[in-house]
């Protein structure tokens, strides 16, 4: 018996990264899942930002298939370091349409399925970025805070209705949109740095966030709801003691 017979789930950002060992976890458990994503890879073409775009899809799943348990809305853009004085007003709005406004369409357009069903489990991918600053850029934070807010909200306007939302918060995991970073560390023989600022001392793996997702995704998370499950190797358990310290000395 897997986690998620007869499950049916539609998985964003599905060619690489966390989306795509997601899909192959979701499958592996038993469920029957649609991976979309903009890029070649996936089952479907999908711009997560684009309304007439997630409708069709979650309409088509859900006539192709029965209906829909499980929607993973995980695709996203990371925007770059910038800071606020270099980006544009239209970096912002592409940056907040795929990352905060793909997630929100997930929820009205996979809601009224989930309804059918007498319930389900949309999952948001946020950030340890949207806790706190430090771990992105400005407008993917905010990007970030805004998702976990909305599964807050999207939570209880969904009362009573059995459909649970939660966020997840992945720290440094290495995927497509990290990868430069990655790469640049490898270049200058630097790998052993990579996550040196969490406990464990090392960045996590796609496989990691993907198994969180399973959970929320399972039976086994149905009291979990409304939440931002952290996933970061204890990251944001702290603040960097080297911040810490700077701090206690202009405090003397």
């Amino acid at each position: 018996m897997g986690r998620l017979d007869a499950k049916i789930a539609i998985v964003t950002g599905a060619a690489s990264g966390i989306g795509k060992a997601s899909a192959e976890l979701f499958r592996k458990e038993g469920a029957r899942v649609v991976g979309a994503d903009i890029r070649d890879g996936a089952d479907a073409r999908l711009d997560a930002g684009e309304e007439a775009q997630v409708r069709d899809l979650v309409d088509r799943v859900a006539r192709d298939y029965g209906g829909l348990d499980i929607f993973f809305a995980n695709a996203g853009i990371s925007g770059g370091w910038a800071s606020i004085a270099e980006q544009s007003a239209a970096d912002w709005s592409e940056i907040l349409r795929v990352n905060l406004i793909g997630p929100f369409l997930a929820v009205k357009y996979a809601a009224p399925q989930m309804k059918l069903r007498g319930g389900g489990s949309i999952i948001c991918t946020a950030s340890v970025a949207g806790l706190r600053s430090g771990a992105g850029g400005a407008a993917y934070s905010a990007s970030k805070a805004g998702v976990i807010s909305l599964v807050q909200t999207a939570a209880q306007q969904l009362s009573g209705t059995g459909i649970r939302v939660n966020a997840i918060c992945p720290g440094l995991i290495e995927t497509g949109m990290t990868k430069p970073m990655y790469d640049v560390a490898r270049e200058r023989g630097q790998e052993q740095r990579i996550g040196e600022l969490n406990p464990l001392k090392r960045g996590g793996e796609p496989e990691e966030i993907a198994a969180a997702a399973l959970f929320l995704a399972s039976d086994e998370a149905s009291y979990v709801n409304g939440t931002a499950l952290v996933v970061d190797g204890g990251l944001a358990s702290s603040h960097p003691e080297a911040r810490a310290y700077k701090l206690r000395m202009l405090s003397e």
